[in-house]
């Protein structure tokens, strides 16, 4: 999240509402207003997925897919770099596209 006073910053009651109206289910949500969290893992575009894998290594960083244009239509025809990496690891493979390069809005950390 951002940080308070910056672009994008919400509360933790903030975030929920938002997560209600969105119809979303997240399995967790990390609020990161001080950005101790987004700068130890070298955050810098919303969004930007992570996966940390039972051994608790980094496993993926970067764009949930490779489609940038934000267009819900395009959705359905894009690549998923997150699923196809959840299930790769669920198989006991590598992740085959492990950093596929993210895009969106820089992440507003406190000065």
């Amino acid at each position: 999240s951002s940080a308070p006073g910056k672009q994008g910053y919400v509360t933790a009651d903030e975030a929920n509402r938002l997560t209600q109206r969105r119809n979303a289910a997240p399995a967790a949500v990390i609020l990161d207003p001080d950005g101790r969290i987004g700068r130890a893992y070298d955050a810098r575009t919303t969004p930007q997925m992570y996966i940390i894998a039972p051994d608790q290594r980094l496993a993926f960083k970067g764009a949930v897919d490779d489609d940038p244009t934000h267009r819900p239509g395009n959705v359905e025809g894009a690549h998923n770099y997150v699923r196809a990496a959840l299930g790769e690891l669920r198989a006991g493979l590598p992740v085959s596209e492990p950093f596929p390069r993210p895009y969106g809005c820089s992440v507003k950390y406190a000065d």
